[in-house]
């Protein structure tokens, strides 16, 4: 038995941030380009850039910079706040449902002999 659940920010009912933008943004941290990030996560570059676009026209801000002189993409500092805040969330959720994952087991799965 397994208490199953996703989390993601939505406002006017479309989709902030959730855990596939928090792993565009990582990858991209991690890669420096938006190309190689969507590579890691065996996606296409145009889906990649649409939902970077789609986040930050709905938050009001930009979530990357493009570094001309290193050739290179990095986040701003709101973004690695978000995904920092985001993660946290993540996990704190995961604790509380871990507790109640345990405490439903012993309420419904019999007790072995």
């Amino acid at each position: 038995m397994e208490i199953k659940y996703k989390i993601w920010l939505e406002k006017d009912g479309k989709v902030l941030f959730g855990r596939g933008r928090d792993d565009i943004l990582t990858a991209i941290q991690e890669a420096h380009s938006l190309n190689a990030a969507a590579k890691k996560l065996q996606m296409s570059y145009r889906a990649a850039w649409g939902r970077l676009k789609a986040s930050e026209e709905r938050m009001g801000m930009k979530l990357v910079e493009i570094d001309a002189t290193e050739k290179g993409m990095h986040l701003t500092a709101r973004a690695q706040a978000i995904i920092d805040r985001f993660e946290r969330l993540e996990r704190d959720v995961e604790a509380l449902l871990e507790e109640a994952n345990r405490e439903f087991k012993s309420l419904i799965e019999p007790k072995k002999k």
